[in-house]
């Protein structure tokens, strides 16, 4: 396995697997990843889609994904990195695959926008992959270069939606079944009536009843969830 290339402080979250996503009306996008991971899909994935649809967890999954295909892999969260020199993208067409993520963080910084060109043309040359996400498509994220506009709309872009609530219990029967535990309906249940549907808040609270549940050697059961909430 190929370690992936990132900037000093960062790393990739271990559980942002492919296993771990549950894709709901996405499954061609979900798809399509995979094989761009994998070098067999197409050269450049744009994914649009509002904060909190899994952006990030794709990105990422595609990191670990072609790490264990022995490919090369470089990931950049731009919105962390926005107010550093646009040099961390040198070098990049050495990579196999590079992911892009909130590439949004950047439009309107002119340098920032040149580079990005730049690196897209060096991609292209050396073969390799690119995989970007952002907010809006590419001509509606306000990028000042046109040019860079024309180059992140050749390849294939997808729109993120979002689950519906059938597909959020599955989101969670998945990120459960990836970590060894059974969530039961009914508890699945419980959590959407009482807490936020979003996607982060509710895996940010499932995180913490599974290390409760591990110290505890406890079954995710209602009265389980209830009492390490209320503490």
């Amino acid at each position: 396995m190929n370690n992936p290339q990132l900037p000093l402080g960062l790393s990739l979250r271990e559980a942002a697997r492919f296993e771990s996503f549950f894709p709901g009306q996405n499954r061609e996008l979900f798809q399509g990843l995979q094989l761009s991971a994998e070098g067999r899909g197409e050269p450049l994935v744009y994914i649009a889609g509002a904060d909190g649809l899994g952006k990030t967890h794709l990105l990422q999954a595609a990191c670990h994904h072609a790490s264990q295909c022995q490919r090369s892999v470089a990931y950049l969260p731009l919105q962390e990195l926005r107010d550093l020199t646009p040099a961390l993208l040198e070098g990049l067409e050495q990579m196999e695959l590079v992911c892009l993520d909130d590439v949004h963080a950047i439009a309107g910084n002119e340098t920032w926008e040149r580079s990005l060109f730049d690196v897209f043309n060096r991609l292209r040359d050396s073969g390799s992959t690119l995989l970007v996400s952002a907010v809006k498509r590419p001509d509606q994220s306000g990028f000042g270069l046109a040019d860079l506009v024309s180059r992140l709309g050749w390849g294939v872009t997808y729109t993120l939606k979002p689950l519906d609530e059938g597909d959020v219990l599955k989101a969670l029967g998945c990120r459960a079944n990836a970590r060894g535990l059974e969530l039961p309906d009914d508890t699945a249940q419980f959590l959407l009536r009482r807490f936020p549907r979003d996607l982060p808040s509710l895996f940010a609270l499932f995180d913490t009843l599974d290390t409760a549940s591990l110290v505890e050697q406890r079954r995710l059961t209602i009265p389980f969830v209830k009492t390490v909430l209320d503490r």
